[in-house]
């Protein structure tokens, strides 16, 4: 399964309706979900997809709201199929609760049947239900069967997303090499062999251009068309950020996974990395300008877009990939083993307390990342974490990879 997402370039009509497809789309799961709570604090059981679609067929004859007949059929009947795998995935805790989702925020709708689709690559357009032909910015060429069609909105933008299904051979990489990365704020990417890549900071660069808009849009009138001006240079900025950063972060993984056939990062835990130090009003946060700092360049960097890149395009290329344990990493000697706080004096140096080894502590956490996922390949052994002159070798026993 393969996506190839390109730019739309719709005529008056058809961009006026595209948001309100997408608006359609937001009220069927709003409305659903108002439901199932509803139900939910009556004590009855979870409503199926097939008793809500007949509800959706009221919605669509209903007096009240006439103006969900304008919308195709299937991309309503799918916001419903989405609601239903969000409490799936809430019951089987991998995710929060399904939350209402709001007015211009990710707005977005699908096609699932690929039957009512047409695509035609030579003269780069696609005929979507209700919508009709529409060009777009064809950079390459689709490749597989087509499987369904996601139209979603970013800033002024529209953008189609075309997932196809292929056979392919298995890939076998060329290169022979394995690498162990350590990433950072100071450092992006620090490799065990010494050489690292320099952090973009894209937000950084943009950060007092952005709180100039945004001090400007607080100023007018909410919902006025002054007020919506201004909105669209906040949202162009943020759009001009994550373009940048995705574009640096595509280039950079794309020559690691061609150069390696085995990759070893930190599973690191971002979420929880970058939570906020604020505390409640009885139990009050410590340092908290401080840490919000360094949330704001943790964030920058992307460092889960950067893991998801390297995983997918090490398989497309016939590598491998592995996250292993993050602990003790960069306080971990990797020539005697020993591990202490204090071994890392400073941001950058190490020296360990029991050999005497130095190194940039970014390198040497690459290198501890590098050993423990050879340890990993071997037959599934465990990683020793430490040993330390008070403390007994530690293990564990999962990672994901």
């Amino acid at each position: 399964m393969q996506a190839f997402k390109f730019e739309l370039q719709p005529d008056g009509e058809q961009e006026r309706r595209m948001p309100k497809f997408s608006g359609s789309c937001r009220f069927v799961f709003n409305k659903a979900l108002a439901i199932q709570k509803e139900n939910f604090e009556a004590g009855n059981k979870f409503i199926s997809y097939v008793s809500m679609a007949k509800q959706l067929t009221e919605w669509r004859n209903s007096a009240e709201t006439p103006w969900l007949k304008e919308a195709p059929c299937h991309p309503l009947q799918h916001a419903l199929k989405d609601l239903e795998r969000a409490y799936k995935n809430f019951f089987a805790k991998r995710a929060d609760f399904p939350r209402f989702k709001k007015k211009g925020h990710r707005s977005s709708f699908r096609y699932p049947d690929p039957i009512q689709i047409k695509l035609d690559q030579d003269n780069s357009r696609i005929f979507l239900p209700k919508l009709g032909w529409m060009r777009y910015r064809k950079s390459r060429k689709v490749l597989g069967e087509l499987r369904n069609v996601t139209v979603s909105n970013n800033g002024k933008k529209w953008f189609v997303s075309i997932q196809t299904e292929q056979e392919v051979e298995k890939p076998v990489t060329s290169a022979k090499t394995a690498i162990g990365i350590d990433v950072g704020i100071a450092r992006f990417a620090t490799m065990n062999d010494g050489s690292y890549i320099a952090p973009l900071n894209s937000f950084k660069k943009q950060q007092l251009r952005l709180a100039k808009h945004q001090r400007r849009m607080s100023h007018k009138v909410k919902f006025s068309n002054n007020w919506k001006k201004a909105k669209a240079k906040v949202q162009k900025i943020h759009t001009d950020i994550a373009n940048v950063r995705k574009d640096f972060l595509h280039k950079i993984t794309t020559t690691i996974s061609k150069n390696h056939a085995l990759v070893c990062i930190e599973d690191l835990q971002v979420s929880a990395m970058s939570k906020s130090a604020r505390g409640t009003k009885e139990q009050p946060g410590r340092m908290v300008r401080k840490k919000s700092r360094l949330n704001r360049g943790i964030l920058d960097q992307g460092w889960g877009l950067f893991r998801q890149q390297l995983e997918y395009k090490l398989k497309w290329n016939g590598g491998l990939f592995l996250a292993v344990p993050p602990h003790h990493t960069s306080s971990t000697c990797p020539r005697c083993d020993f591990v202490s706080k204090d071994n890392r004096q400073t941001q950058e140096q190490f020296k360990c307390l029991g050999c005497g080894y130095k190194n940039n502590a970014d390198v040497v956490g690459a290198m501890n990342v590098l050993e423990r996922g050879h340890r990993l390949l071997a037959c599934g052994e465990t990683v020793k974490l430490c040993r330390s002159e008070k403390q007994e070798p530690t293990e564990v026993k999962s990672a994901r990879f």
